[in-house]
């Protein structure tokens, strides 16, 4: 999951540090979503009869349930040039949340008057929103951004003030950054795990000039994963799926034969890649591996595998689509002796 920051700031006692775009700008520090105020519930993940707001991360809830899991899990790298979303526009306070949040801001005067005034005016005195639209308290949100901070560029594309939006309705037409269920695929892309790319090889860690390395991927190994992103206070959710699409062979120098030539190696019509070797195949070419025609004379070449995950997502309202596929990958060492010939 992403690493998300809204906009906030910290009150101890009477000293208060914040920003001079808080309610401008991009955020400062703070994940939670709801209870950013007294009385709210920083750690659910639905919005409650009067509005309060109890969502988390961003004012998206994910569940990690059917995602890669375990300590040799990593992330996706996208195909090409495509990221995740650097921010976006969510939920993020009930009207009574919203004005317990900023009052002790405007009275704490370390913004200047002549900026609090103007927020006053904005957000109290009709300069377009009166008393913190309290009055509609249950039938709207306040919404505001939420910045992903690996993704510096995001401080420069949310800087919309806090702005309301009622129950039911769409975000104004000019914040083509609302969340909605396919910003929410693409939050779930970022948050996906996948599996080491370990290849089972024999011979295993030590090989012979000219004999055929055979290489796989168990199914039970590498199966798709998924996660889900929501936004409860919206009803809205997307689930974003990566499979494992094929498997990419670099032998680590120029001295070797790729099976297939291309080095990559299909999907099976079972899920696994490749062909475990069986005794009796030393003279078959393997349908997925390597032979490496020189030896590496103490130095092991660095077989790297890749692969390859197609991603698609689905979302409420609409069927979805592919999103760019994901790789990830790892090296593995691999020693070559100078033997011509075994027998197995």
């Amino acid at each position: 999951m992403p690493a998300v920051i809204s906009r906030s700031l910290t009150v101890a006692g009477t000293a208060v540090v914040a920003s001079l775009l808080l309610l401008a700008g991009p955020a400062v520090a703070d994940n939670k979503v709801g209870g950013g105020a007294k009385g709210g519930n920083p750690t659910g993940g639905s919005s409650s009869p009067d509005g309060t707001l109890t969502a988390t991360a961003g004012g998206v809830v994910y569940d990690h349930s059917k995602n890669g899991t375990g300590t040799s899990v990593g992330p996706l790298a996208p195909v090409g040039n495509w990221t995740p979303p650097a921010c976006w526009y969510a939920p993020k306070y009930s009207p009574a949340e919203f004005k317990a949040y900023v009052e002790p801001i405007w009275n704490a005067e370390s913004t200047g008057p002549e900026w609090d005034n103007e927020q006053r005016d904005r957000y109290v005195k009709g300069k377009p929103y009166t008393d913190f639209n309290l009055d509609k308290a249950g039938k709207g949100y306040w919404w505001t951004s939420y910045v992903d901070k690996s993704f510096p560029p995001g401080w420069d594309a949310c800087t919309k003030p806090y702005f309301w939006v009622d129950k039911g309705a769409l975000p104004p037409a000019d914040i083509p950054e609302a969340i909605t269920p396919e910003v929410l695929a693409k939050l779930a892309y970022a948050a996906i795990r996948v599996p080491t790319t370990h290849v089972t090889l024999k011979p295993d860690g030590t090989t012979k000039v000219n004999l055929p390395t055979w290489a796989w991927l168990d199914k039970a190994d590498f199966h798709p994963v998924s996660v889900t992103a929501s936004v409860p206070a919206l009803n809205i959710s997307a689930t974003t799926t990566a499979t494992p699409l094929s498997l990419k062979l670099e032998p680590g120098t120029g001295d070797a034969t790729l099976f297939p030539a291309s080095g990559e190696c299909p999907i099976n019509t079972d899920g696994s890649i490749g062909t475990p070797y069986e005794a009796g195949s030393a003279d078959k070419t393997p349908p997925c591996g390597v032979t490496y025609l020189r030896a590496t004379n103490g130095t092991p070449y660095n077989l790297k595998a890749t692969l390859t995950w197609k991603i698609h997502w689905t979302g409420t309202g609409t069927p979805g689509s592919d999103l760019p596929d994901g790789t990830f990958g790892q090296d593995q060492q691999v020693l070559v002796q100078e033997i011509q010939a075994v027998n197995r």
